[in-house]
């Protein structure tokens, strides 16, 4: 049996970018769990009845550090500007494109907490491989 771990989570303050003049506070929570390795939960707590969640590539995160990442639905890329300490979050879907600006520092604290727990590179050892074939397979 595996050694149970704790989870990784945190509170972000992000701004909703409107315009280019124009941005919202809004509160992000960021969870890692070690039993799903490959993930980070970004769960935005909206004006509205439910927040909202985001699934993301614990990967995608640490590449849009770095350079621009990821396509489609997520993209990820580090602000280009003096001095700007940000990242940018492009999530899209069928209701429309927000646009977050995230503190860099913020992210990078987030995601060596993760890495302490499982290192990049070794996140399968940490998947129940009997548990995710049981929900594959048929049940007679």
């Amino acid at each position: 049996m595996k050694k149970s771990l704790k989870a990784v989570e945190r509170r972000v303050a992000v701004h909703l970018v409107v315009s280019q003049a124009c941005s919202l506070p809004l509160c992000v929570r960021l969870r890692y769990e070690p039993t799903d390795p490959y993930v980070v939960r970004a769960v935005f707590f909206i004006d509205c009845d439910e927040p909202v969640e985001w699934v993301l590539g614990r990967d995608l995160l640490a590449d849009g550090l770095k350079g621009s990442a990821g396509h489609a639905d997520v993209r990820i890329w580090p602000a280009a500007g003096r001095g700007d300490e940000s990242v940018y979050i492009a999530l899209g879907s069928s209701a429309g494109t927000a646009l977050l600006k995230v503190p860099v520092q913020d992210i990078t604290s987030f995601l060596q907490d993760t890495q302490a727990l499982v290192p990049r590179g070794a996140e399968s050892g940490h998947i129940d491989w009997d548990a995710e074939l049981a929900h594959l397979l048929p049940r007679d």
